[in-house]
């Protein structure tokens, strides 16, 4: 068929998808604009109630000392092949078994696998990287750098540059938004997946088209949107807002002390250290719409029954993308979203029952 023809006929789907992608952009950025009126009186209020403190952020010189905890492991940089950027990550356990390679959210670091990283050191390789943009990792300022694409190499880098063919992959939140996307994209290089508290972002596509409620308990995500100011809302009154996200009673980490505080937030006060996390929710919506795919790496899905930021629904949503007999999901009752931090020996107590067939 002449390419004249074939171009003609597609014009109108192609036409279509541009109609959508532009209708979808106008309600994102409508729906950033109020969501920054919302955070911005949030953000002003936390600087009224706390005037000392100011509109910036305090920044830290020196690490707090629960960073170089000798128990946790040992700091080490890879250099990625595909990207040449310099990876950070805490090592343990080499040559004990398989490597189990960790993958945190935002606004976390490696830190945040603190409990496992003692855990499992006895029988896995255990490594917990600080993802491109955070910690000291690299952390590139444009925003085509976060692209998932990219993310997903530099996985496919640790892994292959570790020396090893396959891994157990374990994730939370952000990290188990790449994890997902790399047992797709990559599948001979996991082995199995642990998966805490977020969803396949085509689940969470469809999923958020038929429940609104899921978009308001994500609301942060088009206030990221934006450039430059998200930066200087969370920073305000020192990281106040980052502050009450992770130590928040009811929907944080409460028994997290002051100084495992400040290894979060010892990152985010460096110059640019929010830039590169907030780059990831920046090309969220740049590939919508996300076709739906099939799911086949064995997996153990942990979802608290009380999160703040994602619906239940969502794991009957994942279970009905999985292959048969390969999902393994429990939503655990009086849990929230940070389970790797708040509850550290139930989530333990699945992954070995889960892992027991791979150390016999």
């Amino acid at each position: 068929m002449p390419e004249l023809v074939v171009t003609a006929l597609l014009a109108p789907s192609r036409l279509t998808l541009k109609l959508l992608r532009a209708f979808m952009w106008s309600l994102v950025f409508s729906a950033a604009l109020v969501a920054a009126a919302v955070y911005g009186c949030i953000a002003l209020t936390h600087v009224m109630c706390r005037p000392r403190r100011g509109f910036c952020g305090r920044p830290r010189h020196n690490p707090p000392v629960c960073l170089s905890d000798p128990t946790l492991g040992e700091h080490c940089f890879l250099i990625l092949r595909s990207s040449g950027l310099r990876l950070h990550y805490v090592s343990a356990g080499r040559g004990k078994g398989p490597l189990m390679l960790f993958l945190h959210g935002f606004p976390e670091n490696w830190f945040s696998w603190r409990y496992q990283l003692r855990e499992f050191q006895s029988r896995f390789h255990v490594v917990a990287v600080d993802l491109r943009g955070y910690g000291s990792s690299d952390a590139p300022k444009d925003v085509d750098c976060y692209t998932m694409d990219l993310l997903m190499a530099d996985i496919q880098d640790v892994i292959l540059g570790l020396g090893y063919s396959k891994c157990i992959l374990v994730a939370h939140d952000w990290g188990a938004l790449l994890a997902w996307n790399f047992s797709i994209y990559y599948p001979s290089l996991v082995e199995r997946m642990v998966v805490v508290s977020a969803p396949p972002m085509s689940v969470y596509q469809d999923y958020s088209l038929h429940h609104i409620g899921q978009f308001f308990r994500s609301n942060y995500m088009f206030l990221f949107q934006l450039p430059w100011l998200p930066e200087k809302l969370l920073s305000m009154s020192d990281f106040q807002i980052l502050k009450t996200t992770l130590t928040h009673r009811k929907s944080g980490i409460p028994q997290l002390t002051p100084s495992e505080l400040e290894a979060f937030l010892y990152d985010f006060s460096q110059p640019g250290g929010l830039t590169g996390p907030l780059n990831y929710y920046r090309n969220i919506f740049r590939t919508f719409p996300l076709e739906p795919q099939e799911l086949a790496t064995p997996t153990l899905l942990l979802w608290g029954k009380k999160d703040p930021y994602f619906e239940q629904g969502l794991v009957e949503a994942i279970s009905s993308r999985f292959v048969p007999g390969r999902l393994e999901a429990h939503i655990l009752p009086g849990m929230g979203h940070w389970i790797p931090q708040t509850n550290p020996v139930e989530m333990h107590q699945y992954m070995w029952a889960f892992l027991q067939d791979l150390l016999d």
